[in-house]
This record gives C-alpha cells, structure tokens and sequence, in this order.
C-alpha cells in the first residue's frame, strides 16, 4: 500500500547550521536568530532542526526542503558551495521515511554536479526558488537547469525565494502573506506563458497552490489571456491552506493536481476536511503522481 507524503517541510542539517553561523552577512545564523535580506531577524527553535524530534511526528514520507528564502541559490560560488554541500550531504544521514529536494547554484550552474546529486537514493527532485521564475524570459534562462530533472524523470518544486524589500516594521507573517504570495503567482504565470513549450514532460509543483493563481483565471481571459487546458504535469501543493481554498483551486483545475505539503515547522499538517476520496487523492495518491509519474 503507497504512503502518505508531505512533499514540503524544512529541517536544517547541523551541517547546514555551521555554515550559516560562519557568515557574517545575510543569510546567517548569530546563535539561533537568523538574519536575511528583507525580512526581520527571526528566532529559530533548535528543537525544530532535530531530526529524532521530529521523525518522531510524521507518518509516512517526508521532504526536506532547503529554505529558499534564505537566497542560498543565488549567492556567488564561493559563497554558496559550502552551503549547498552541507544540504546535499544531509542526504547520506536521513533515514527511509525521509528525502531530499535538491537546490541548485543559480549564478554559474554546475550541471554535471547538479546529475550527480539528483541520483541520489534520498533525492527526490529538484527545488526552485520562484523569484528565478519570475518572468517568461526568467524562466528561459532556468530551463537548462530545470533540464536535467526532466532527463533524470524526476519533479521540481517551485518553493518562494527571498522576500523583496525589507520589512522590519511589519509582523513576522508580512512576507508570507505578501512577497511570498506574489512569487508564487508570478512563477506560475511565467509557466503558463512558456514552460510547457521549453520543457515538454517535467513534472513541476507550486508551493502554496501558486499563490492562488488558477483562481484568477476569470481575470485572466478578461485581460487577454487564457487558462487553457489543464496541465496533467503541474501540481499545486497545499501548505498553509484549508478547507476553503483546497475546496476553490479543485474547482478550478480538479483534484488530481493537489499534492499534500505542511511546511513544517512553520505551519502544521491539515486535512482539507473535504471527504476521505480526496483526502486520499491529496495525501497518497497525488504526491506518488508527482514523484513518480505514469498513470493514475
């Protein structure tokens, strides 16, 4: 019988901890509060980034995402490399009820590299931040990397990158509800205009059902564009929405598409509410879809 999976929650390696309490400017960590471009500093609860805790949580598969947010992606090599080695390496140390995504150098990719580590046994696909999708022309310049989980037959997660303008007078959730949303949206609609034409089989999934974004698609046709058909490859994961909004995006573009993620730690697992078939379709059969793909 197939697993339930949570495609989404964060844990940090210690690792990944280290090298982010070497650096002296964003991102790092200054004991256990976390200091990033663009949004205030953020305490970190150790207990969140142990991994026997929270094994102790789950039922089922679960991937680990590296926090986008944090602009690992995007830094200069010299800067990035140790840090994405430490994520990668966290591979070696989890075990079966656990995987990876994978995060890629953004600023001269190491495609090679990049095969290497999508083979590993604990690597499930590949992560993106959305702000590397923003645009059409963005997403253009993304395709090769996004190339080679399309040849390994593996997904890509479109997770939001770093917040866009500092706000240290605003809540701790002000990113979450604004910059983050917006990322989303945008990397979906970059998608819609030119993904499926540079990439013709990749299996790719949206954080946060895309910020929403099938659910304009009234305005969309008003202003001239168009929803079209529905894209069996791309998927909409759930963290940090319920019922209300589960309930809006299966209208829109049906259940098959809606894959389960928490975001855990930031946000806890749900069960939409919405009758145990699609409960089912969301937590087991969707996310294998996803991972796997062939037919339902």
């Amino acid at each position: 019988m197939k697993r339930q999976v949570d495609v989404h929650q964060h844990l940090w390696p210690p690792a990944l901890v280290e090298e982010l309490r070497r650096r002296r400017q964003p991102p790092y960590l200054d004991g256990w509060v976390l200091h990033l471009d663009g949004e205030p500093p953020y305490s970190v609860d150790p207990g969140d980034h142990d991994l026997p805790r929270r094994a102790g949580q789950e039922d089922g598969l679960v991937l680990l995402s590296l926090s986008s947010p944090l602009g690992i992606e995007s830094l200069a090599p010299a800067e990035a490399h140790g840090l994405l080695d430490a994520w990668h390496g966290f591979a070696d140390d989890l075990p079966a009820d656990y995987g990876l995504w994978a995060a890629p150098a953004l600023v001269e990719p190491d495609l090679d590299g990049l095969e290497k580590v999508l083979a590993h046994d604990r690597v499930h696909g590949l992560q993106v931040p959305a702000t590397a999708l923003a645009t059409p022309i963005a997403l253009e310049a993304l395709a090769p990397i996004l190339a080679v989980a399309q040849e390994a037959d593996l997904p890509v997660l479109v997770h939001p990158g770093p917040a866009a303008d500092p706000a240290t007078d605003q809540p701790n959730w002000w990113p979450a509800l604004t910059s983050y949303v917006a990322q989303q949206s945008a990397a979906w609609h970059s998608w819609h205009v030119a993904g499926r034409s540079l990439l013709p089989t990749l299996r790719i999934a949206f954080v946060a059902l895309a910020g929403l974004a099938p659910l304009h698609h009234e305005r969309l046709a008003q202003r001239g564009g168009s929803l079209g058909a529905i894209d069996r490859h791309v998927y909409y994961e759930t963290s940090s929405y319920r019922t209300q909004a589960i309930d809006a995006m299966s209208r829109v573009v049906g259940v098959d598409p809606l894959v389960n993620g928490s975001d855990r730690p930031y946000a806890e697992p749900t069960d939409p509410g919405l009758g145990e078939a699609l409960s089912r379709a969301i937590l087991v059969a969707n996310p294998h879809h996803l991972l796997t793909g062939g037919d339902r």
